[in-house]
């Protein structure tokens, strides 16, 4: 591969404030040219406005910025590219319905109206050609695997000429196996002297494995980082954290007992209407944690409807308990099943209403909770208060719109609702996405003094990390069906992997 070499990228002193509010306080970080960096820290830590500064979203308060040992005004994103920067975003920003070849030549600023595909079909192969992996350039991108869209993506950036690249969350939609392929060529451009990179990611083995800094924010401040072989997973944890001490998932207790949840040849049209989601046989017993593993997108969107009566299925039967169960409200209610689905403020709350009317939700209009014909205020407030006491809801007053909260506290709000009283069977999807380490700590902790209570938990999960701490046996879904199943003590990481890409053996 030949071309332009990396190129280095240092902030100094940046600070970005909004109205009295400072997101980031004083922060200098250098990106060596051809160095893999890895950037660490809580959400809310300052990771995201960093990086915006950086691309020329936002326009820093204070503070400068050297590209290639030259300072920098970087006005926009338009100005940052011309420097040779570039960034890949969690979500992919490719057109599902062309080729990779069509998504490369239309990303051009320079892209003609009318394409001689002659030409730029024996461009495109003399680019490919120096590059150190490969996609399909004549395969519909919505064709492509999870693991080849990153890569394009990647290539992406690369076409256009960017030699310094932000990856933010790179690995969130791949396997694990995806995710070291796609990693592990990205270190060696690195290596290679190409690029140089900074990563933000949550994830410590990604930052051991294939970095070569860490750089770890906390409010917004620098607070340490340094070379990676010096640090270990404990020296990131107790930098991202500070003296914040954290709740870890209580320890296995009690016995496996009964079956509570049993699905028998359920079947249901996926979202796109083309294909059926097929689940032969599944049982979450009480006092069991069960996680289903899976990459986003292989129907665990729809089993998640499916068992919260939103959307019908074509076959098959849903026991709880014994008994056929339509997800209706008042089964809920009557056999003690809650619900925590993703995004839980756009599927489980209404945010505009108050944190103690959405706490409500679940019990206003059981007995106690109103009089003859009008509901208890005072009633609702009282619950509201000491659920927010017990999980830790940090809010400025219960008759804030629940809108106002971070979504760690979205989150255990809804939590607090769906946990209180008894619960049976608890059915959650993506319980952490996006959230900062303490509260997925605190929630975690949690889910796991439910099942010692002897509640039976099924958990959907893209994050193969939480499945194997919280889970107690294992399944993965991989086009609608259940491919794998095994005890969580015996799981193999490469296995699960194997299966989640889509391999039946």
């Amino acid at each position: 591969m030949t071309g332009p070499r990396a190129i280095g990228v240092e902030t100094l002193h940046m600070t970005m404030r909004f109205g009295a509010f400072t997101a980031l306080d004083d922060c200098s970080i250098r990106i060596a040219p051809g160095s893999f960096h890895a950037l660490l820290g809580e959400n809310g830590a300052g990771k995201s406005t960093l990086v915006k500064c950086m691309m020329g979203f936002y326009h820093a308060t204070a503070g400068e910025m050297l590209v290639d040992r030259r300072e920098a005004r970087i006005t926009d994103p338009k100005a940052a590219h011309a420097l040779g920067l570039g960034m890949v975003y969690q979500h992919f920003t490719l057109v599902p319905s062309l080729t990779a070849a069509e998504n490369l030549v239309i990303s051009r600023e320079d892209a003609p109206q009318i394409i001689d595909w002659r030409s730029e079909r024996a461009a495109l192969q003399d680019f490919m050609d120096r590059m150190p992996f490969q996609v399909p350039l004549d395969q519909p991108v919505r064709a492509l695997a999870a693991g080849e869209k990153q890569k394009l993506e990647i290539l992406k950036q690369l076409y256009l000429g960017r030699r310094f690249l932000i990856l933010d969350e790179p690995t969130s939609v791949l396997t694990p196996d995806e995710a070291d392929e796609v990693l592990g060529h990205v270190r060696q451009l690195c290596r290679d002297g190409e690029i140089s990179v900074l990563m933000i990611t949550h994830k410590f083995r990604e930052v051991t494995a294939f970095a070569d800094e860490v750089s770890v924010l906390r409010r917004g401040t620098l607070v340490g980082g340094g070379k990676v072989r010096d640090l270990d997973h404990t020296d990131m944890a107790a930098l991202m954290m500070g003296g914040t001490q954290l709740s870890r998932p209580a320890p296995r207790s009690g016995a496996v007992g009964a079956p509570v949840l049993d699905l028998h040849d359920v079947t249901a049209r996926d979202r796109t209407g083309l294909k059926d989601i097929r689940i032969n046989a599944l049982t979450v017993h009480a006092g069991e944690i069960v996680g289903i593993a899976g990459i986003s997108g292989n129907g665990q969107m729809e089993l998640m409807e499916i068992l919260t009566g939103q959307r019908p299925r074509q076959t098959g039967k849903i026991m709880v308990k014994g008994t056929p169960y339509a997800a209706r409200r008042n089964e809920a209610l009557r056999h003690n099943v809650r619900f925590l689905p993703e995004e839980p403020l756009q599927n489980a709350c209404a945010p505009r209403m108050s944190v103690a009317e959405n706490m409500a939700f679940r019990s206003f209009d059981t007995k106690g909770a109103r009089t003859r014909f009008w509901l208890s205020g005072r009633d609702i407030r009282a619950r509201a208060a000491d659920l927010v006491r017990q999980f830790k809801v940090k809010t400025t007053s219960l008759d804030s719109p629940i809108a106002a909260l971070s979504g760690g506290n979205i989150q255990r709000s809804v939590l607090a609702r769906e946990l209180s009283g008894q619960v049976d069977l608890l059915i959650i999807s993506n319980p952490c996405f996006g959230l900062d380490f303490s509260a997925v700590a605190d929630i975690r902790s949690r889910i796991m003094d439910a099942r010692n209570a002897g509640t039976a938990v099924l958990i959907m999960s893209e994050d193969l990390d939480e499945i194997m701490e919280l889970t107690d046996r294992v399944l993965v879904m991989s086009e609608g069906r259940i491919t794998y199943d095994t005890p969580t003590s015996s799981a193999d990481i490469g296995t699960l992997g194997h299966f989640m890409g889509g391999h039946a053996g």
